[in-house]
């Protein structure tokens, strides 16, 4: 029994490695894990997994997203030119010959390839067994509370900060390194179309390309969407929100192979590995292999992430694992983060 909650939603991991948990299942990235990871490596061939971070452009996607904006570093007078471009012996002292650059970003942290991090969806459960939901995160984490924001000084530290997980923050995955065996399972001849995948279609594919999902392992899901998203340069149509196959997050038999698969993690090339379900009037999430992944189970999302190589190589080679090295950014008190993941073989 945890301090935060006296009972925890039914099949969740809640308190599963104590009762200030902050990884979830990246826990089962163990050490044999990363040895898993490390003896599919046969060619030492390594593969980007990350789009351009200024892809897919615009913010058609997403209207609270844009792409990052860089900026020479300033001076104490704000004078944006004195590191970029500054020829040393002009602007500093005659008799240095040196050239300096010195840059800036403000960064929308799920705007590309990205991490959705435990404190990105939480829900309305009552975890304190008083007959009335409340707002809570995984393991029973509270807005307000380990979430704070946004308000004036959220970190608490004077640094302007408006909003910080003080708790959650995806730092905890990045100390804890994001290391193991990817396992891909490739849907992308299902073609442009956006469709949904069941369990049923999904373990087709899976029987014909002899993957073999175990715990611990990353499950990676290509559809070919960031293949669209290269082939747009920056300038997406208005499809871009519906395009490609998704996971049916409507089959509950997908939800509980989720669940009993015991994968560490679940990314996709697509932009929210789901789609949107139908109308309900009952109370119900909005995103339901988020709510699994992220509220109940502890497994961060992968979105957006450039696997057209890899998966053609995989393809090529009769193969579907391989070792995936992807770190979050150690960034305290952030509930998504941009990355740069590499897949070796």
């Amino acid at each position: 029994m945890t301090k935060r909650w006296k009972q925890r939603p039914p099949g969740s991991t809640w308190g599963d490695w104590g009762e200030d948990d902050q990884l979830g299942r990246i826990n089962l990235l163990t050490p044999e894990k990363v040895l898993q990871g490390v003896r599919e490596v046969e060619h030492g061939i390594s593969f980007s997994l990350s789009l351009p971070l200024d892809y897919p452009g615009g913010s058609a996607m997403n209207q609270r997203r844009y792409p990052p904006i860089l900026r020479p570093t300033e001076d104490l007078q704000h004078n944006q030119d004195t590191f970029y471009n500054v020829i040393a012996k002009d602007k500093i002292d005659p008799t240095f010959i040196d050239l300096w650059s010195d840059d800036m970003v403000t960064l929308w942290l799920q705007y590309s390839t990205q991490w959705d991090g435990l404190a990105h969806q939480g829900a309305l459960f009552d975890a304190d067994g008083d007959g009335v939901a409340e707002p809570v995160y995984y393991n029973g984490f509270r807005p307000g509370v380990e979430i704070v924001g946004p308000q004036e000084d959220a970190k608490g530290d004077g640094s302007g900060s408006v909003a910080f997980a003080k708790n959650l923050g995806l730092e905890h995955m990045a100390a804890h390194g994001v290391q193991g065996r990817g396992v891909l399972v490739d849907v992308s001849r299902l073609g442009k179309d956006w469709q949904p995948v069941n369990l049923k279609m999904l373990q087709g594919f899976m029987d014909e390309q002899n993957v073999v999902v175990e715990p611990g392992d990353m499950l990676v899901f290509h559809t070919g969407f960031c293949d669209q998203i290269m082939a747009w340069e920056k300038n997406p149509g208005p499809e871009i929100q519906a395009m490609f196959p998704y996971l049916d997050a409507e089959d509950e038999s997908l939800l509980r192979w989720i669940d009993e698969s015991q994968i560490s993690a679940l990314i996709s090339d697509n932009y929210a590995v789901e789609g949107w379900p139908g109308p309900d009037e009952e109370p119900h999430t909005l995103l339901p292999i988020h709510h699994l992944c992220l509220f109940k189970l502890g497994v961060p999302l992968g979105e957006l992430w450039y696997t057209s190589d890899l998966a053609s190589w995989l393809r090529e080679h009769g193969r579907n694992r391989f070792l995936l090295t992807a770190p979050p950014l150690r960034l305290p008190g952030t509930m998504g983060s941009p990355l740069t993941p590499v897949a070796t073989v």
